[in-house]
């Protein structure tokens, strides 16, 4: 069963204006019992009964919505973080063994909260405030230990440090991240000369004076165009030369005349002589 068929399930989440109509329609959907869920359960893993999915799917809704709630100061759409959330859902209802035990509920909020956590870290800010697994944590943690607005006291850094299980300096630095605010690339529309006098955007101080487009893209497309030759050319050499080119020449770990010449079984002032050769040979190939 595959996740896209399973999306087409679950009710369209508006992406503008209002969801008041989605999330009633949402909590409308009759909660299912443990014997009910288990039925529905058994008969997808055992059968792969799309409309015991959709059933499962549809009766949980209502919880992806109280999840992504959660996630409402990130100053991201809220249709957005439930939509995350649901495709979480569906993949937890894939994947769901009923033999385990365990109701659906407490499965799904792992995956419905990795789904949201990916959203918000690849939306939340152009520049990724987090990469590291000690700065996700800090990520989703750092604001409900913040007891006041403003930067940390050393104390509370601790605190933070110590709960987290990661260091005061993986602290102040996400702090720093998430206290800083994006800046747009170039002034609005609106902005004429007059209003701005005084404002500088980033498109009009970081262009790079030094650089020429033109002359980039030249120099790129005459190195792929030496590559192709390169490797042409190597085709037609011996298997011995184009061993020898490649590892004295073509990689970053180079054999020495000695390594190649145990390897063959030859003097090293032979394998000297066939890599001249075969230079010889690359250099005329290669000539326009």
């Amino acid at each position: 069963m595959r996740i896209n068929t399973m999306q087409s399930m679950a009710l369209t989440v508006p992406r503008s204006g209002s969801i008041e109509t989605y999330v009633q329609s949402a909590y409308s959907i009759p909660m299912l019992t443990a014997e009910r869920e288990q039925e529905l359960a058994t008969r997808l893993h055992q059968h792969d009964d799309l409309q015991a999915a959709q059933e499962l799917i549809m009766s949980h809704l209502r919880f992806v919505i109280h999840v992504a709630k959660g996630y409402a100061g990130y100053g991201l759409p809220q249709a957005d973080l439930i939509q995350e959330g649901n495709v979480g859902l569906m993949k937890a209802v894939k994947r769901f063994n009923p033999e385990v035990g365990v109701r659906l509920v407490s499965f799904a909020v792992h995956w419905i909260k990795a789904e949201i956590h990916e959203f918000v870290l690849r939306n939340w800010r152009i520049v990724k405030v987090a990469t590291t697994k000690a700065q996700r944590k800090l990520f989703f943690n750092l604001r409900k230990n913040k007891k006041r607005l403003g930067w940390f006291s050393n104390d509370e850094i601790n605190n933070v440090a110590e709960t987290l299980g990661v260091s005061t300096k993986d602290v102040l630095e996400m702090e720093s991240r998430m206290s800083n605010q994006d800046q747009a690339f170039e002034l609005s529309s609106d902005e004429d000369d007059s209003a701005s006098a005084g404002s500088f955007s980033p498109a009009q101080y970081l262009e790079d004076k030094q650089s020429d487009l033109a002359t980039i893209v030249e120099d790129d497309n005459w190195e792929n165009h030496a590559n192709q030759r390169l490797t042409s050319a190597l085709v037609d050499l011996d298997e011995r030369s184009q061993d020898i080119i490649r590892t004295r020449w073509l990689t970053d770990d180079k054999a020495t005349l000695q390594e190649l010449a145990d390897k063959y079984q030859i003097s090293a002032e032979r394998v000297r002589q066939l890599e001249k050769n075969a230079l010889t040979k690359l250099k005329n190939t290669m000539v326009i």
